[in-house]
């Protein structure tokens, strides 16, 4: 008779668990998978799928405006809201489905309902009222938006989580934060129609990402008309006698809207997991402290996703499953691998980038070329729009290695992912010089641009 229930429990049903569970299963284990909510996580029931889907239905207004330069007529348009949201419902439905469905052909026991641990080796279920065993666990429980309680008035105000939800399409928001949700969603709601303040504490938004796709996604922004407020952070939000907010800024300013929206980072889901009573160590964020290996400090407990607070990335999560089956089932220690990872801001214009920023890489070597394009793409040329795409490679001087490669205008979502294997695999500026162009278009200026724009060396700009 086996000593536990399970040989594998996993704790969270997002892209990570249901990814670990599937595979578990797939090598003959016991296993089983409990989610409180819905398979599939943020990313897919209230992060990047849906909100993807947004940003596209966000982009037609500047469709319908472009194609007039190249001999369309568009006649009057509308958009609902309801319509919208009911789509995206349906489509998320959808691929719940497909997770389930997945974890089930595979094997897995799925479960709904939230479990907690009640040692280091029993699950409790919450509501089935039942213990069961598990001769290892997986805790991968994501993380939630910071709802920022310390602000006087924050119970009037919404997450990404409720924005995705909506009975009606605001007005006018306000958004606090200058991360890429806030970005993402300040162009959202404008493109659907909303105006839009963006507030956010920092110098410049966007703070993790080189300083001109910085700056070229704020100028841009700005021109369509979006409103961006920096230095500057709530300080009260009220209800109006018309049902309106109030939003009180620290500086002195206020406004009224009809949502006030918070995307000041999100915090790893771990309150009431029972993690004390397994001996699970956690940090002062209260995410779960793992090794190289994803293990936590009960050796047969791991712990993969935004539940670590380490990279809020949904490929990440799935890359570091996929390890810890590696290591745990197959007897081959693998270490997630974090180096030069290729990320995408679906603002609008688009933000792909991977490897170092120009300030990073000054920090790190001493001297760098920098090779900057900033042009009209074609498709701007006839429909009159102003909108510029930037182009940029951070190549270290002495090896001619590219460090940093960094694209702001249209699809620069999908050239992250292929500069991302270049940048990856330690290729040169040379190796990019030798590269014939694809003519005409954009991505062309990437294997181009002959000669640095300018230099950097001692972390100074010369040249």
């Amino acid at each position: 008779m086996a000593r536990y229930d399970y040989d594998f429990f996993v704790i969270g049903g997002g892209s990570g668990g249901v990814r670990a569970a599937r595979l578990a299963a797939s090598l003959g284990k016991r296993v089983a998978i409990a989610e409180e909510y819905r398979y599939g996580g943020t990313c897919v029931i209230r992060g990047c799928v849906p909100k993807k889907l947004l940003v596209y239905a966000s982009q037609f207004p500047e469709h319908f405006e472009d194609s007039a330069g190249f001999g369309w007529t568009v006649g009057e348009t509308s958009f609902d809201w309801k319509t919208l949201i009911a789509n995206k419902d349906r489509e998320i439905a959808r691929l719940e489905g497909l997770y389930r469905k997945g974890l089930e052909g595979a094997g897995a026991e799925v479960i709904a309902a939230r479990a907690e641990l009640a040692d280091a080796h029993t699950i409790r279920l919450v509501g089935e009222n039942r213990l069961v065993t598990a001769e290892q666990i997986l805790i991968a429980t994501g993380g939630r938006p910071n709802p920022h309680n310390a602000l006087p008035g924050h119970e009037l105000c919404i997450t990404s989580n409720e924005a995705f939800h909506l009975d009606e399409l605001p007005r006018s928001i306000l958004i606090g934060g200058g991360g890429y949700i806030a970005v993402e969603f300040a162009n959202i709601f404008h493109g659907l129609g909303a105006d839009v303040t963006l507030l956010y504490r920092g110098k410049e938004i966007l703070s993790r990402f080189d300083m001109d796709m910085r700056h070229g996604v704020h100028e841009a922004m700005e021109a369509k008309g979006i409103r961006i407020i920096c230095h500057e952070v709530l300080d009260r939000v009220e209800r109006t006698p018309a049902g309106r907010l109030l939003a009180h800024m620290r500086g002195g300013e206020s406004t009224v809207v009809d949502q006030v929206m918070f995307a000041i980072g999100r915090i790893p889901n771990t309150e009431g997991l029972g993690l004390e009573a397994a001996g699970v160590e956690t940090d002062h964020a209260g995410a779960v402290v793992v090794d190289e290996y994803q293990r936590t400090n009960v050796p047969h407990i791991w712990a993969v996703g935004d539940v670590t607070n380490r990279v809020q990335l949904t490929p990440v999560a799935i890359h570091e499953s996929m390890c810890l089956i590696e290591t745990a089932f197959k007897n081959n220690p693998t270490k997630p691998d974090h180096d030069t990872i290729a990320t995408a801001v679906f603002s609008q214009p688009e933000i792909g980038t991977v490897g170092l920023s120009e300030d990073d890489a000054a920090k790190r070597f001493d001297e760098l070329a920098i090779y900057r394009a900033s042009f009209r793409p074609m498709r701007h040329t006839l429909s009159g729009r102003q909108e510029k795409m930037i182009m940029k490679l951070v190549v270290e001087a002495a090896t001619r290695r590219v460090l940093g490669a960094h694209v702001l205008g249209p699809d620069a979502g999908e050239l992250a992912q292929v500069l991302g294997i270049a940048v990856k695999a330690g290729l040169t500026k040379d190796d990019f010089d030798r590269t014939m162009a694809v003519h005409p278009s954009a991505a062309e200026e990437l294997v181009t641009m002959y000669q640095p724009t300018y230099r950097v060396k001692n972390g100074q700009r010369v040249g």
